[in-house]
C-alpha cells in the first residue's frame, strides 16, 4: 500500500502556526513527509502544500520518483532556509540557527503532532513487525535455558527477527535474568541463565521503518511463590491498561489503571516509569503514558502497555503489548500468550 506523502503535507500545511512555510530538518519528520530516508535532508512545505526537498549527492537517486521538488545541496538547511520560514525549534542546534541569520520563526512540534494518527498503512507495517516479533519469540524459547547467557539469547532473537523479514531489530533487544531482571532497561551481560530464574525479553523489530516493541517474561525449571504473586499482579495490572486503551481516554487515566493495582498490592516503590509510549518510525514517541502526562488518546494511535515490578536483588516482571487505539476499543498487535511460560 503506497503511502500518501501529499496528503501528509497538505495536513502540515493546514495547521495553525503563523508561518507562509515550515522548514523540517528531523530525519524522521523529512521520510514521514517524503519518503526519503536519510541522514542528511531538510523539507520546505509551503502554505499551499507544495514542497522543495533539499539533500546531498549520496541521497539523489533515492529521491527519484517522489513527488516533490528535489535540490542537491550539502547544506540542506540553509539551502531552503529563508527569512519568515519556521523552523523545527526542538530538532534544529544553535549552532545551525546561528548561522542561517535572523529571520527563522521557531515553532512547537508539528509534525509529531501528526505522526500520532497513523494512516492505515502505517499500521499494517507495525502490524508486520509485531508478527515477525511475535513468531522469532516462539521460535527461539528453546534456546532460553539454563547454562546460556543473556547476550547469546539477545543474539539468537535478533537473527531470527532479520531471519523472518525484519530490517534490523528496533532496538537494543532487553535480556535480564534473575537479578538483573530488577533493572528496567538492563544491558544483556555474559551472566548465564539458572534454573529458578525469571527471564524479561524486551524487544522488537523494524520492519520498513516501523517500530514493534513487546517484553516478556518467562520462568526457568520452577516458580517460586513470590515470582507467581508478582507475575499474576503484572499480569493484571497489564490487561487493566490494556483495556483501558481507547481513543478519548486520557494518557493519565490509562496509566492509573494498571499503576493503582500495582499500589494498592503495595508496590508503588517497585514501578516508576511510565505506563507505555507511541511508536511507529521511531520506538519512543508521541503520545506518552504516565502519572502527570496530559491529552487524550485519538483513533488510530499505536500504543504501548508495560507495567512492571522491579524487586531490587531479587528479580523483577514487565509485560509489554502494542496496540491501536480504535473505536470501541483498540487492537492488540502484539498476540503472544501472557500466561506465564515456564522453560
Amino acid at each position: 500500500m503506497p503511502m500518501d506523502f501529499a496528503r501528509r503535507r497538505a495536513a502540515l500545511a493546514a495547521l495553525p502556526h503563523g508561518v507562509d512555510a515550515v522548514l523540517v530538518t528531523n530525519p524522521v519528520n523529512v521520510r514521514y513527509l517524503t519518503g526519503l530516508d536519510s541522514s542528511n535532508a531538510a523539507v520546505l512545505v509551503r502554505a499551499d502544500g507544495s514542497a522543495r526537498l533539499a539533500t546531498d549527492s549520496r541521497y539523489i537517486d533515492k529521491t527519484r520518483g517522489l513527488d516533490v521538488e528535489v535540490v542537491e545541496a550539502t547544506d540542506v538547511a540553509g539551502e531552503l532556509a529563508a527569512k519568515g520560514v519556521g523552523i523545527e525549534a526542538g530538532h534544529m542546534t544553535v549552532a545551525v540557527y546561528n548561522r542561517l541569520g535572523d529571520g527563522l520563526i521557531a515553532l512547537e512540534p508539528l509534525v509529531e503532532r501528526l505522526r500520532m494518527v497513523k494512516d492505515e498503512e502505517e499500521i499494517e507495517l507495525l502490524r508486520t513487525a509485531c508478527a515477525i516479533s511475535d513468531q522469532a519469540f516462539a521460535d527461539i524459547q528453546d534456546r532460553i535455558r539454563p547454562g546460556v547467557t543473556e547476550r547469546e539469547v539477545a543474539r539468537v532473537l535478533e537473527a531470527r527477527m532479520v531471519e523472518l523479514g525484519a530490517d534490523r531489530p528496533a532496538f537494543e533487544s532487553i535480556v535480564a535474568a534473575g537479578e538483573n531482571g530488577a533493572v528496567p532497561h538492563h544491558a544483556p551481560t555474559d551472566r548465564e541463565l539458572r534454573a529458578g530464574d525469571l527471564v524479561t525479553l524486551d524487544f522488537g523489530a523494524l520492519y520498513r521503518g516501523y517500530h514493534a516493541d513487546m517484553t516478556r517474561t518467562v520462568a526457568l525449571g520452577h516458580v517460586d511463590g513470590w515470582q507467581r504473586e508478582v507475575y499474576d499482579l503484572v499480569r493484571e495490572a497489564q490487561r487493566a491498561g490494556r483495556e483501558a486503551v481507547r481513543p478519548g481516554a486520557g494518557a493519565g487515566d490509562v496509566d492509573a489503571a494498571s499503576r493503582s493495582l500495582i499500589a494498592e498490592a503495595g508496590h508503588a516503590e517497585h514501578f516508576r516509569h511510565g505506563l507505555g509510549h507511541g511508536v511507529g518510525l521511531e520506538i519512543h514517541e508521541e503520545p506518552f503514558l504516565g502519572p502527570s502526562r496530559t491529552g487524550r488518546l485519538e483513533d488510530r494511535v499505536p500504543i504501548t502497555v508495560e507495567p512492571g515490578v522491579y524487586l531490587p536483588g531479587r528479580g523483577g516482571v514487565r509485560i509489554e503489548d502494542t496496540l491501536v487505539t480504535r473505536e470501541g476499543g483498540s487492537e492488540l498487535l502484539t498476540k503472544t500468550t501472557k500466561e506465564l511460560l515456564v522453560l
